[in-house]
């Protein structure tokens, strides 16, 4: 049976991902954060297209949307500054730790993924956990 350190580990920007799709995130960034946390509960058991699951699933939140919780499933880390430094300081670890394991990172920020790519990460996009809204709804 998998344990954590051997299960993909999938980060997720939140702000990166939420930003993705302009439905008002702006006027609740917590709770934009909280239903994406929430969205992505079934992903810890079924995984992505390129990190089958079960995952251990990480969603990093910073600024506004501090404070929000965890669920059964998806671990939330509060980044103090930066969530970017904080994603890479995850990936940077857990490379260190467990050398081989797969870890993807979710965002579309073009830094972020140099940084996590230099330690041995893989990249998708925002689409990978947040699917595009039906046609004339974006």
């Amino acid at each position: 049976m998998p344990t954590e350190k051997t299960l993909p580990l999938v980060i997720v920007d939140a702000a990166n991902v939420v930003g993705s799709v302009p439905d008002g995130w702006w006027r609740d960034r917590r709770g934009a954060a909280e239903r994406l946390r929430d969205s992505l509960v079934p992903y810890a058991k079924d995984g992505l297209a390129t990190a089958p699951g079960p995952v251990e699933l990480v969603l990093v939140v910073e600024g506004a949307a501090r404070g929000t919780g965890p669920v059964p499933g998806v671990r939330v880390e509060t980044a103090p500054g930066s969530g970017d430094d904080l994603i890479a300081g995850l990936v940077a670890t857990e490379a260190a730790r467990s050398p081989g394991r797969l870890c993807l990172v979710v965002t579309a920020d073009r830094g972020l993924r140099q940084r996590v790519e230099a330690h041995g990460a893989r990249c998708v996009g925002p689409r990978a956990v947040r699917p595009a809204p039906p046609a004339g709804l974006n």
